[in-house]
């Protein structure tokens, strides 16, 4: 199917697009100076339209892919690509080759699109010494389970809060030393549980509403709360009795900070430590796109119980500190 050339040396990387009408190597010929260029098309949609179904079969796809090619260049919606990023980093787990997400703030066709640089930079990092799921953006590589999106406006759109870039694309490309090793690809297990619900702690947010979505049948669930992981627990105003009801209906309930910096410690105040005996599960410093990938995986392949939670406080791709 491919052939590697002898002008650039390097052997190929596989795109997955979004566009198929777009003739990639015509928009951006530096590419061919890059790798060797295979692309396919899996979806054609919208990337706020993306299932978890979907991240199962990419991953499925990149992981039957890797023994053929040297790195994945997967492009992407930049709405839900740290949701992507966390989940395919999960399910794939640790890689003996890269796995690179990128796209753009500007379509391709425009005059000053970000796609480019994006594109080539991503193409470069599929070929380079970094085993691990990322998004390359603005000239930088980010753990992709470490990922979120900060700005709908600027060019540099992705952050990583809690985890240093994996690699800065300079005049060379400085790769960090924190850079997981590679590891042989284990046997993909696509099992994951979708009915699984985040929540936003506010101030007035009512006990009734969280425990009507576990009457409802919610399997999971992931509260973004304040600070290092304080939920209200005045009478009257608690979210406790809702953590506890989860816990009674065999629901297990996970707690991250709502803070783009920092993690959670549910014994430093007395909320939190109410929240923890209550059966709330500390995300430590994990995003939430990061926590509700890991729990939608976990359920499946662990259920609510024990093992989900003993798999929680572990960190199977950097995920966590």
């Amino acid at each position: 199917m491919h052939e590697k050339t002898a002008k650039s040396g390097r052997s190929p990387s596989l795109l997955s697009l979004e566009d198929a009408t777009t003739d990639l190597l015509a928009e951006v010929p530096a590419l061919a100076r890059v790798a060797t260029i295979e692309t396919r098309q899996l979806f054609a949609m919208d990337s706020s339209d993306m299932h978890p179904s979907d991240w199962v079969e990419l991953a499925r796809d990149i992981h039957r892919s890797l023994d053929t090619y040297d790195g994945v260049v997967v492009i992407h919606g930049t709405d839900t690509m740290a949701y992507t990023a966390s989940a395919l980093a999960l399910l794939l787990g640790p890689l003996p080759k890269p796995v690179v997400l990128t796209g753009a703030q500007r379509p391709l066709a425009e005059a000053r699109t970000d796609a480019r640089e994006n594109l080539i930079n991503a193409s470069l990092v599929a070929t380079l010494a970094i085993p691990e799921v990322t998004i390359a953006f603005a000239s930088r590589v980010l753990r992709g389970v470490r990922a979120t999106k900060r700005d709908a406006w600027a060019y540099d759109a992705f952050d990583s809060p809690n985890c240093e870039p994996l690699a800065k694309l300079g005049v060379d490309a400085a790769i960090a030393a924190h850079v997981r090793a590679a590891r042989p690809l284990a046997a993909f297990d696509e099992r994951i549980e979708p009915s699984v619900l985040a929540v936003r702690i506010f101030p007035g947010l009512e006990e009734r509403l969280i425990t009507g979505a576990v009457r409802a049948g919610v399997k999971g669930l992931v509260l973004e709360a304040y600070g290092t992981g304080n939920v209200p627990q005045q009478i009257g105003r608690s979210l406790i009795p809702a953590i506890e009801q989860a816990r009674e209906s065999n629901v297990p309930v996970v707690i991250v900070s709502q803070c783009l910096r920092g993690f959670v410690d549910l014994k430093r105040y007395a909320c939190g430590a109410a929240a923890e005996a209550a059966g709330a599960i500390s995300g430590g410093d994990m995003t939430p796109e990061a926590a509700l990938a890991k729990l939608m995986i976990g359920l499946g392949r662990f259920g609510p119980g024990d093992a989900l939670r003993d798999d929680f406080i572990k960190s199977a791709v950097g995920e966590r500190s």
